[in-house]
Parts: C-alpha cells; structure tokens; sequence
C-alpha cells in the first residue's frame, strides 16, 4: 500500500482550529486501498486545540518560508514560528513513512492548496499554498486538496 500524508483532521481528529475533526466520505474514498499517515502540523508544532483562527498576511506559505509574509491568528498575534516549525515536523513525517503524495485540509494556513483566505478574516479566499503545502512541494510530495463531499 502506497502510502499518503493527510490532514488528521480529515481522518475525524477533532484538531481544528475549532476544536472538530472533518472526516468525509469523499475523503474515505479518495483514500481507498491506501495507508493514510494523519498528521497536523498546527498540533505538531505545539498550538492548542481548539485555538485562535491564523491565516497567511503578505502572501502565502512559500511567501512565509521565504520570510516575506506571516502567519497571524485573529487578534493579531504572530504564529509563523508555529507554522513553520509544524510544516518541518510534517515533512519529516512525510519522510519517514514514504510518503510520495499528501492530501491536505482546503483553505488551511497549514495545509491549504491551492486556495487560501485572504489575511483578512473575512472569510474571502484567494489563490495560494499553505505553509506545508509549500514546504512538502519544495520537496518533491505532490500536494493534493481533500475533496468535498
């Protein structure tokens, strides 16, 4: 079975921001005949659960290991050392368990793909990677978002 790194939230972990885990039936099928290695980096990193909301400011996560954007939580406190050090933590995860491909939590800080809130808190998306998204491509793991149910 080929293994595959997934946001432990999609396998029903209750580690959101929120507090909840957000298991899916799509996710189940995309996952079939498959050993998933759950993972969340924001926990990894040592953030509570539940915690503040972050979202990426100035950028998105290739735009934070590069040192030109953030990641902040809702009250304006700076996490990107958390973020960072989680996406590392995942990578080594990855690493470790033979992992050639990730399926990750849309609109995440962390694990985004694709599409990611604006920095605003307003619930407005737009186009980037999460930090581990961006850490995990920058070494060669084919990111893919969850589907949806």
């Amino acid at each position: 079975m080929e293994p595959v790194l997934v946001s432990a939230c999609l396998r029903g972990v209750p580690c959101r921001y929120d507090g909840r885990g957000r298991a899916s039936g799509a996710v189940a099928e995309a996952l079939a005949g498959r050993r998933s290695v759950a993972f969340c980096p924001e926990v990894a990193a040592g953030l509570p659960t539940p915690r503040r909301p972050a979202e990426i400011v100035g950028g998105d996560g290739h735009d934070v290991l590069d040192g030109r954007a953030r990641v902040v939580d809702d009250t304006g406190h700076d996490v990107t050392a958390q973020f960072v050090d989680g996406a590392e933590r995942a990578l080594e995860a990855a690493r470790r368990a033979g992992c050639t491909e990730a399926l990750l939590m849309p609109r995440s800080p962390s694990c985004g793909c694709g599409t990611l809130y604006d920095g605003t808190f307003t619930g407005t998306l737009r186009e980037g990677d999460g930090v581990t998204v961006a850490l995990l491509e920058r070494h060669g793991i084919t990111v893919r978002p969850a589907p949806r149910d």
